[in-house]
């Protein structure tokens, strides 16, 4: 049996820069340091971070006055940042630099009083944050059959974003809705969903061709972990997505002579380390890493003082 590994894989430049801002935090500030919300979604970078002093909350009133608080990854609403304003909180934005162009996208249409579409999964944090930056009409979708019945003020002002860790087949099916309702509609210059999402999707669409079954490291709440099992079980592959080795069940390795093994953008490698070697001791012989892209693309610091 042999283990092939999807490249590219794991964390991705967003999730280093959120993770790499709490640590660095803690160094300058001292636990506790606070988090909104996860700072990404995996359980097992939120059990790290919090064993070395971070305290993640659900809100923001459970945050003592003056001390320092870090939005996630996913982003917040204007009405979260003023609201820790006023609660006299130290704000550090973790915010990924590719969720902030998004957010800056749906205020630029508000102001030329055109009614935004979030494509997106409701109540995802990343698509609350979002809509908390419209400054007029904003309207979340998540399925093809939502778009037919949509109100909007003018058909012929409408532009759209996407949420950045969507599955590229299912943004597809609804922008084919989406244009036909509205031919005039305002579309991004490049796709909202982010180049580490569309990386990874592209491998499993590479790495579906090849093996016979595929594990994807990621938590249960991570989006992108979730679209790439998708993205291969959409192609007739058997997958299963799993927080770590332990979940892995040997019976789903019968018959099988290529296992393709890739993680979420929120996972760190150390996690993979581990289903290879569960694998190694459930019969695979060896391990290799498929050809793939380089990601060489890194998110500046935001500056702490």
């Amino acid at each position: 049996m042999e283990v092939i590994l999807a490249r590219p894989r794991g964390f991705c430049a967003g999730v280093k820069r959120a993770i790499a801002i709490v640590n660095r935090a803690l160094e300058l500030y001292g636990p506790p340091v606070y988090v909104l919300h996860e700072i990404v979604h995996n359980t097992h970078v939120v059990a790290e971070l919090a064993g070395k002093g971070t305290v993640f909350v659900e809100q923001l009133q459970d945050i003592p006055a003056g001390s320092v608080s870090i939005f996630s990854a996913h982003g917040v609403s204007r009405a979260v940042m003023q609201e820790a304003q006023q609660l006299g909180l130290r704000t550090i934005d973790a915010t990924c630099p590719l969720v902030a162009k998004v957010h800056r996208r749906v205020t630029r249409l508000n102001k030329i009083n055109y009614d935004v579409l979030v494509i997106g999964h409701k109540e995802h944090p990343e698509v609350e944050g979002t809509c908390g930056h419209a400054e007029g009409a904003v309207h979340v979708v998540s399925k093809p059959e939502e778009v037919e019945n949509l109100e909007v003020r003018d058909p012929a002002r409408v532009g759209y974003v996407t949420q950045t860790t969507l599955s590229l087949d299912d943004t597809a099916e609804m922008l084919i809705a989406l244009r036909k309702r509205f031919p005039d509609i305002s579309e991004p210059k490049r796709t909202d969903i982010c180049f580490a999402t569309t990386n990874r999707q592209g491998a499993i669409r590479e790495l579906s061709d090849i093996v016979d079954l595929l594990l994807v490291v990621g938590s249960k709440n991570s989006s992108n972990s979730n679209r790439l099992r998708e993205v291969a079980s959409a192609r007739g592959l058997p997958a299963y997505l799993i927080d770590h080795a332990d979940e892995a069940d040997s019976a789903w390795l019968e018959g099988a002579e290529r296992i393709g093994v890739t993680a979420g953008a929120s996972a760190p490698e150390y996690l993979v380390e581990e289903l290879i070697k569960w694998l190694q001791e459930n019969g695979a012989s060896s391990v290799r890493e498929m050809e793939g892209e380089d990601e060489k693309i890194n998110f500046q610091m935001p500056e702490l003082s």
